[in-house]
């Protein structure tokens, strides 16, 4: 199975309420991370192997999956026998977890490339850790797989601030990659992404920002698929759309919430 890459590195400025406190990724919907709900979708379609691109306060989001069995399971600590720790009703997931330091500064595209030699040369998924979706990832994956192409991104229609796709309705190629205009109703790019292994090619260095260069070279080069997606996506770029979140979450009405 492909490894997941996700991108947890950055400072989380517009979401300042809670991102000086933590990285954004380890903000919690429903007491758990919103990096724990992205995983948790992953891993109902069987992909388990992790990569996290760590930056700003990392050590937090490395505390949290050393510690994963004390937060999600009742614990004992038994100080008179040798401090011997006993954990209960452990709650255990079949992932494999790797950490890296990408930087504290570093741009979108260096810190993919920084992981390059955790992914080795296969495709690899990708996407960021902010944002929570119904997606079938293995559809994204079979669309892929039959455009032939180096890379696939998720496109969603949402009335919101992001750059938009234009997409050729017939190849499903992206044409052009640029910024919203006031009067769009055109998709934007949700992340989700399946690439190859090449695309480490178009990344040069720590500043290469991955949605600038990086594709709109692969653009240029009709490289770069939609997979459009007309279900349920949510970022959480500010307070007012965690606390959106949060809501669906505790009325038992999470739509990304795929997992049993």
């Amino acid at each position: 199975m492909m490894k997941v890459v996700i991108l947890a590195g950055g400072f989380g400025t517009r979401i300042s309420e809670e991102s000086h406190l933590r990285p954004k990724p380890m903000i919690e919907i429903g007491e758990k991370p919103i990096l724990w709900h992205i995983m948790k979708g992953y891993s109902h379609f069987g992909y388990n192997e992790f990569i996290i691109c760590c930056g700003y306060k990392q050590q937090m989001i490395k505390q949290y999956f050393a510690d994963y069995y004390l937060y999600n399971g009742d614990v004992t600590f038994d100080f008179g026998h040798e401090n011997n720790i006993k954990i209960h009703n452990n709650v255990s997931e079949p992932w494999k977890v790797t950490l890296v330091d990408t930087g504290l500064n570093t741009m979108t595209g260096g810190r993919i490339k920084r992981i390059q030699k955790y992914v080795g040369d296969e495709p690899f998924l990708m996407t960021y850790g902010d944002g929570v979706s119904d997606i079938n990832i293995n559809r994204l994956v079979e669309f892929h797989k039959e455009k032939g192409q180096l890379a696939t991104l998720t496109a969603v229609h949402v009335g919101q601030r992001f750059g938009v796709l234009d997409i050729d309705r017939e190849s499903r190629n992206i044409t052009a990659f640029r910024e919203k205009s006031q009067a769009d109703g055109s998709r934007i790019s949700a992340g989700f992404m399946v690439l190859e292994p090449k695309v480490f090619d178009y990344i040069e260095e720590d500043n290469t920002v991955f949605e600038k260069e990086p594709l709109e070279r692969l653009v240029q080069e009709g490289q770069l698929n939609a997979y459009k997606h007309d279900g349920f996506w949510q970022c959480m770029d500010t307070q007012r759309e965690r606390d959106r979140l949060e809501k669906m979450w505790t009325s038992g009405n999470a739509p990304w919430k795929v997992w049993d």
